[in-house]
């Protein structure tokens, strides 16, 4: 198995920067997902531990080697794509064998860890046919298991769900989740889909305008998001970030305020859809109105309009509302986020006015 550190990565295509100055740490056998929008630069820095790109600037580390200016033959790694990229006029067998044959393995040895690699991924049944006889979710277990059989130092997965339909992604990803932990593989795994990388990954890096924006546990992005737009790309749906200012010890926005002690100016107040309260019109700190409303079968999602800012709220299924349906929403203190409304950056001086300074520990702190 293998570490990964990345010091001042950089990686201009003329004068675009697809990547600025980045550093990371990927430790040995952990599951790291690179999460951002298009032309974040996600692909671009897996590229480069591939070899397939030349970073402008900096170092790649695999292993505690160094290995820019190593082939990417030799950098004893295995990738698995979108697009499966098997051999058409190849079995299952012989595609998930052929890394083995490339290396001059032959006979019994070959046919048992080509064997032994489709157990892992259920195609024992399946070796004799060709990918286009199977289906999309087969398909992709073949590439995983091209990808086993050559025993890497570290997995590559650049988006290897996304052709398949909602259903199949969801058992694939837990079926990829078991894999990983079974066989302790370093893994940096590439996608834009955020409920993916909330499932699968040990740590998530989210990537925007070329720049880390928050590198942290799924359960630590969700919960303290870095700047406003790392609040608002996890999660479905995302917080809600409500423009207001801080006045007087209040937030105020055109629909209301809410007593909020923090230095004055222009804010993003932050709140979670499965944390805004719904009460009668009045009763809230916000007045808004039904915009639409979403059921989902679990849950209701409610689009509210509260003055010029849009607000979802999370409520049970019975909880659906007409269009047009004047409510009150209630912001729970201890949920809510504030970012500048300049930067996005995150602030940390926001408390109710009337909190008291042990209201900030966690509940079960003594």
């Amino acid at each position: 198995m293998a570490t990964v550190d990345l010091r001042g990565l950089v990686k201009r295509f003329g004068s675009f920067t697809a990547i600025e100055a980045l550093d990371l740490a990927i430790a040995d056998g952990e599951f790291l997902v690179l999460l951002g929008p298009s032309g974040c630069g996600k692909t671009t820095t897996m590229r480069i531990v591939a070899g397939l790109e030349e970073p402008t600037a900096g170092d790649i580390f695999i292993g505690g080697r160094r290995v820019n200016e190593v082939h990417p033959r030799d950098r004893d790694l295995a990738m698995v794509f979108q697009n499966y990229a098997l051999y058409p006029h190849m079995t299952v067998g012989q595609n998930i064998g052929y890394p083995l044959k490339v290396r001059g393995l032959r006979g019994a040895e070959r046919e048992a860890q080509v064997r032994a690699a489709a157990a892992k991924v259920e195609l024992e049944a399946l070796l004799h046919r060709r990918p286009a006889e199977l289906s999309g979710g087969q398909r992709q277990r073949v590439a995983l298991a091209r990808a086993i059989v050559r025993r890497p130092q570290l997995f590559l997965m650049d988006e290897p769900l996304s052709n398949l339909d909602a259903k199949l992604r969801t058992g694939m990803r837990a079926e990829l989740k078991h894999l990983q932990r079974e066989l302790g593989i370093t893994t940096i795994y590439v996608t834009h889909d955020q409920v993916e990388a909330m499932t699968l990954a040990d740590r998530i890096v989210i990537l925007n305008n070329a720049r880390i924006q928050h590198c942290g546990a799924p359960a630590e992005i969700y919960a303290r998001p870095a700047n406003a737009f790392v609040a608002g790309f996890i999660g479905s749906p995302p917080m809600n970030l409500i423009a207001g200012r801080i006045e007087g010890g209040r937030f105020r926005h055109p629909a209301g305020g809410l007593p909020l002690a923090a230095a004055p100016g222009a804010v993003l107040l932050g709140i979670r859809p499965e944390h805004v309260g719904v009460v009668d019109a009045g009763a809230g700190d916000l007045v808004a109105e039904v915009f639409s409303a979403e059921l989902l079968g679990d849950v209701t999602l409610l689009n509210l309009r509260a003055g010029p800012s849009m607000v979802i709220a999370k409520v049970p299924p019975e909880g659906m509302r007409p269009m047009g349906m004047r409510l009150g929403l209630r912001l729970p203190r201890e949920r809510l986020h504030l970012f500048d409304a300049a930067t996005g950056a995150r602030r940390e001086d926001a408390r109710p006015k009337d909190a008291r300074p042990e209201d900030a520990r966690p509940k079960d702190a003594p």
